[in-house]
Order: structure tokens, then sequence, then C-alpha cells
């Protein structure tokens, strides 16, 4: 086997370890507020805290692997991510368990960041297509079966086990690295952006926190206000720092490209839309429909297997057709197979998801490998890194933002049903909040819920459908520099 093939393989393994994380926690969820005592909040804290730090440093990674090499970036992410899976397997406490998943998603930003260059270096013309459609491929099998592999491990080991088989992963990961890897850089990359990190880590966290507080205090309250408020104000200083910026770690003069602001809105759409939904799909199979958590997993698998066998051949055919119509006709089926499991009523089972998880897995094995392609395709090789960290900062965000709104309609739809519909336990009332969290049986209970979740669905499916709008409007050919996947087919 050649040597770029073997650091595929490397890249790839990593890759699926750091995104098995994002969704491997959700079939858990209902297991570790067992344990620890959750509330609702935490339980979206526990996904999201590993989404935010990814989003957060994902930029200044894929800087830093321009400046400093990307291999040695890579391999020193890994042995963080592999500490950091070890401390949350021995979590005794909520705050504990989201804090080592903060400090998980800054090394899988370090791994995410620059796994796309070092593909790129190593793989030109339609070879390229193949290989990023192998790690479309991993993007997909990984997030989708994360539900099969968190439920197994749940169920017969214990939910730390979860966090826990990452460690030998790891080392064997940061053992092939070393052995198979090859240092490149970008010298003319600029330093570590202290003031953007900043800013935007603090804008993105106060844009979350309003969410998942907004419901518990009021959306007019003054502390949810003023949270939305500084928010805004610091995105805004972002956005201000990095166009001053002679080398800004976030070059918004790349969205004066049609294509490139297309990419990110797909990456946005597809991880708020359908990835955050998986936290909600998971609690209501286990929560409402009674579950185990091996048995969710096996649910989840469909979805898993067509887009793994889907991303790899749209990879392919994306280097001899427009990519606008992977792009957009993904997030389009993505967003039908949402409305195909909206109607959920108290008689439904398992099998009224399968239709819209058959779907789903087609289209986001559409969308997975060209959008990979397309994020690094339309700049120059040696700008790859931060183009890529880009893209995979608007997925993180997506998929924290996505749980975050999602989860406040979700709670506050909850909560107006249960206003028409008070279920009572041991003489006393139920919040919205218990049952959104899974943690009140029953069927007025059960009821709340699928009043809730159906309200998200709908939601979540026209936000797909308008990213695949503007991914046909935007998303042109002849963006495409001589190397891309287009190029190579026109």
């Amino acid at each position: 086997m050649e040597r770029k093939w073997r650091v595929l393989i490397v890249v790839c393994v990593a890759v699926f370890m750091l995104l098995l994380d994002i969704t491997v926690v959700n079939v858990a969820l209902p297991n570790i507020q067992s344990e620890l005592h959750t509330s609702f909040t935490d339980l979206q804290w526990v996904v999201d805290a590993y989404a935010l730090t990814l989003a957060a440093t994902m930029l200044n990674a894929g800087s830093l692997g321009d400046l400093l090499g990307r291999k040695r970036v890579f391999l020193v992410a890994i042995g963080l991510f592999t500490l950091a899976s070890a401390l949350c397997g021995s979590a005794n406490s909520p705050i504990f368990l989201i804090l080592a998943r903060g400090a998980q998603g800054i090394g899988g930003a370090g791994m995410f960041a620059v796994s796309l260059a070092i593909i790129s270096q190593e793989f030109h013309g339609k070879e390229r297509g193949s290989a990023f459609g192998i790690w479309g491929a991993t993007v997909g099998l990984a997030v989708a079966i994360g539900p099969l592999v968190g439920g197994a491990l749940t169920t017969y080991a214990g939910w730390r086990w979860i966090f826990f088989v990452n460690v030998p992963i790891g080392v064997a990961v940061v053992a092939g690295g070393l052995r198979e890897l090859v240092e490149s850089r970008n010298e003319e990359a600029g330093r570590f952006d202290l003031p953007g990190f900043l800013t935007l880590t603090a804008g993105l966290f106060a844009l979350v926190f309003g969410l998942f507080r907004g419901n518990d205090w009021g959306w007019s309250s003054g502390r949810v206000v003023g949270l939305f408020a500084a928010a805004a104000v610091l995105l805004v200083a972002f956005a201000v720092i990095e166009l001053r910026q002679r080398s800004p770690m976030f070059d918004f003069h790349l969205f004066r490209v049609p294509t490139f602001a297309g990419a990110q809105i797909t990456a946005f759409a597809i991880s708020s839309g359908m990835f955050a939904q998986f936290l909600f799909l998971a609690l209501y199979l286990e929560s409402v429909l009674g579950y185990s958590a091996v048995k969710t997993g096996v649910i989840f698998l469909p979805l898993s297997l067509v887009s793994f066998v889907v991303a790899p051949i749209a990879g392919r055919l994306s280097a001899r057709f427009p990519v606008r119509w992977f792009l957009g006709g993904g997030l389009a089926l993505t967003g039908g197979a949402l409305l195909l499991m909206h109607g959920l009523t108290l008689s439904s089972t398992a099998s009224t998801l399968m239709p819209g998880f058959i779907l789903g897995g087609i289209g986001i094995g559409l969308v997975n490998a060209p959008l990979a392609a397309t994020a690094v395709s339309v700049v120059e090789p040696q700008r790859a890194g931060m183009a890529s960290g880009i893209n995979n900062t608007f997925r993180q965000i997506g998929i924290a933002t996505g749980i975050a709104a999602l989860g406040a309609i979700f709670q506050s739809r909850i909560a107006a049903h249960l206003a028409a519909h008070p279920p009572v336990i041991g003489g006393f009332p139920v919040s919205a909040q218990a049952i959104a969290s899974g943690n009140v049986r029953g069927q007025a209970a059960s009821a709340d819920f699928i009043y809730g979740l159906n309200s998200i669905l709908f939601v979540a499916a026209f936000v797909l459908f308008a990213g695949a709008i503007l991914a046909f409007l935007l998303v042109r050919e002849k963006d495409f520099v001589a190397s891309g996947p287009a190029a190579a087919g026109h």
C-alpha cells in the first residue's frame, strides 16, 4: 500500500474517533442523567460543550497547523483528546463531565482542522475526489453510527466506556501518525489570534447560553436579552478584528466567492437541521418508547449504512457533475426525511422513523464528501488549512446552535402542551424540563414529549430546505481552482 493511502487511514481513524464523540454520547444521556443527576440543560451542555470548543478553536488550530506544521498540531491534538477522554470517563459530577468534554473539543479541533489539509497535500486530481469520498464516508459513518457504538458500550460496559475506548485508539493513531505523516506548513500563515479567539469563544458561549436559559429565565428578561446583546457585540467585534488583520484566521473576504459562502451555509444547515436532531431522537427512542441504549443504536444503523454507501459514490461523481446538485439535493432530501418523521403519535414505533432515516442517510451521504472537497477547492492549496477550519467551524456551530435553538423550541412547545394537559406525579406538577430530559414516564408525559419533538422536526426541515435553495443558487463551477473537484471534470 502506498504511503499516501496509509496517511489517509491514520487521518480517517482520528476523524472517526473525534466525530464519534459528537453523537456517541446521545444514547448514553439517560444513563448519565440517572447516575450524575443532570438537568435537561446539563444534558444539552454535555453535547454542546464539545461542539462549542470545537467551533471556537477550529480556526486557530487550522492557522497553527499552517504555521507550526500540520503533523505536529495533529499529534499534539490527539494526545490532548485522548487525555480528555480519560477524564470524561472518570467524571463524578455534571460540571466535571462538561469541562472534560470542552477539553475534548479543543483536542478534536486540532485534529479536524488539519485533516483536510493533510489529505489535500497527499492527493491530487481524480484521486483527491476518491480520498475526499472516503473522508466523507468516514464523517457520515462516525456521526450516524455513534448511537450504535454508544448504545452497545452503555448497555454492556457502562456509559463511561464510551470515553475510555478512545484511549487505546488515540495511542494507536499517535504511533501511526509519527510513522506515516510528513510535515507540511504554510510559511506565510498568520500567528495565533488571541483577540479573535476570545471574542469568537465568548460570543458563541453567550449566544448558546442565552438559548439554553431563555425558557427558564424568560425571553424578555434582562439576563437573556443581555446575553443575546453581548453575543451580537462580541461576534461583530470578532468580524471587525478579522477584517483588520493582516493574516486573519477567518478571512471574511473569502465570502465574496459565492461558492465558499454556499459551502458554509450547507455545513451549517446539515448540522443544525439533521445532526442536532439525533439528541432528541435518541431521547425519544429511550425515554418514550422505552428501548435500551443498544436497541436505540441498532435503530440508527440503517441511516449510517446508507450514508456510508452513498458518500464515496457522491465523492467520485462530484468530479464529473455540478457540485451544487449534490449539496442542494442532499439538503433537500434530508429536509424531506425530517418531514417523513414528523407526525409521531403515542401509537408510533421505531418503524415510523425508518423511511426518514433511510432518506436522511442518502441526503447526508450526498452532502458530506462534495462539501469537504468544495471547502478547500475554492482557495489556493496554501490556504487549505484555514478554509477547512472555517468549514468545520460552521459544522460545529451548526450542531451547537441547533441543539440550543431546537432545545429551546422543544422545551417551550412541551410547556405549552403541558399547560393544556398537566400530568401530576406524586401530587406535584411535572416540569417541561423534566419531560424534555426524559426523566418522567407515562402516557401524558409521552404525549407532551412527542408534541415538542414533532415541532422541532418541522422547524428543522425548513432550515434544510432554505439551505438547499441557497446551495443551488450560490455554488458555481467557475469558482473552483484548477485542482478542485469540478475542474477535474469540466
